[in-house]
Parts: structure tokens; C-alpha cells; sequence
């Protein structure tokens, strides 16, 4: 099973794309590795540089509605061969996040309070994450760590998207199954 957690990069915006997460020209690789150099190449956010910020995060921390536009299976490859099995964000597109659970990782909602409480308490650190899938109480969790400082962010996870996490996507819960 992937490792869910780690190293977080936060994304202060709304509607990041699908065209933003993986340009369209790359589309023709023929292998999920090719595309590894080219994420969030064409997002355009104050600050960020996609060719020093991204190494070595684990988890993106964003806004709403993130993955949307054109559906493809590229902007989870894309985020996988990253090493970034985790998303937090308020919503996502419905055809992306189906794909990040296909894929056998994890897009998880959050209500506007938590995400905004996220990016005051920890954008400006550096961030670890770890997420708990059930945790004593059986509370799945988002922990944040920065320093001595952390929080729990919970979250809901259904019993056929913890099964696709758990089986590492789509392919390995069938072989399970039939």
C-alpha cells in the first residue's frame, strides 16, 4: 500500500485545472513516468515554481473545486509518478476524484472551516502530514505537523474508497474481488 502522508505543498487557489495539474501536450506519453518532469507546469500561483516547490511533497493542501476541466486519467498519473498519493480540498471535480480513487489514492473533502483553518495555521511552515484512516474512535484524520504544533482535521472516507486505497486502485480491488 502507497505511504499516505508526508511533505506538504499548498496550493492557495480555487479551480485548479486539469490542463494546470498535467499540460495537454504531454498527453501523448506513452508511459506514467514520462510525465513526472512536467506537473503543474502551466499553474500560475504567486510564489510557486513547480520546478522547486513540488520535490519532494507528498500531499497537496488547495482550495475548491480542484481537478477540474477536461477528464483524464493523466492528472492523477501525473501526481502518482510525484510520489503525491494525497489531496485535501474543500470539493474536487467528480471524473477527478473518481480517478484519484481508481488509482488508488486518496482526494479528501473537507469543509471550508478546516481548510481555511489549515492554510492560516500551517502555509507558512513546513508541514508534515499523516492521515489516519481510523484512528481509536474510527475517525479517519488528516494530522498536521508543524514543529511542536499540531492538528486533526477529520474527514469521511466510505468503506469502497478505503477499499480501493487499500487494494493500491481500481485493478487490484477487482483481482480481489472476482
Amino acid at each position: 500500500m502507497k505511504q499516505f502522508g508526508g511533505n506538504v505543498l499548498f496550493l492557495d487557489r480555487s479551480d485548479i485545472n486539469t490542463d494546470e495539474i498535467i499540460p495537454a501536450k504531454y498527453l501523448t506519453e506513452i508511459s506514467k513516468q514520462a510525465l513526472k518532469p512536467y506537473l503543474l507546469e502551466d499553474l500560475k500561483l504567486d510564489g510557486f515554481n513547480p520546478k522547486t516547490d513540488v520535490a519532494g511533497k507528498k500531499v497537496i493542501i488547495t482550495r475548491e473545486n480542484f481537478g477540474c476541466g477536461s477528464s483524464r486519467e493523466h492528472a492523477p498519473w501525473a501526481l502518482e509518478v510525484n510520489g503525491i498519493y494525497v489531496v485535501v480540498a474543500t470539493n474536487f471535480a467528480r471524473i477527478f476524484r473518481q480517478n484519484m480513487y481508481n488509482c488508488g489514492m486518496m482526494a479528501i473533502e473537507m469543509d471550508k472551516k478546516s481548510i481555511e483553518d489549515m492554510f492560516r495555521t500551517f502555509a507558512d511552515k513546513d508541514t508534515e502530514c499523516k492521515v489516519v484512516f481510523n484512528d481509536e474512535e474510527g475517525t479517519a484524520k488528516v494530522k498536521l505537523i508543524a514543529g511542536s504544533l499540531s492538528k486533526s482535521y477529520p474527514f469521511k472516507l466510505d468503506d469502497f474508497e478505503k477499499a480501493l486505497v487499500e487494494k493500491d486502485g481500481w485493478i487490484g480491488f477487482a483481482d480481489s474481488k472476482y
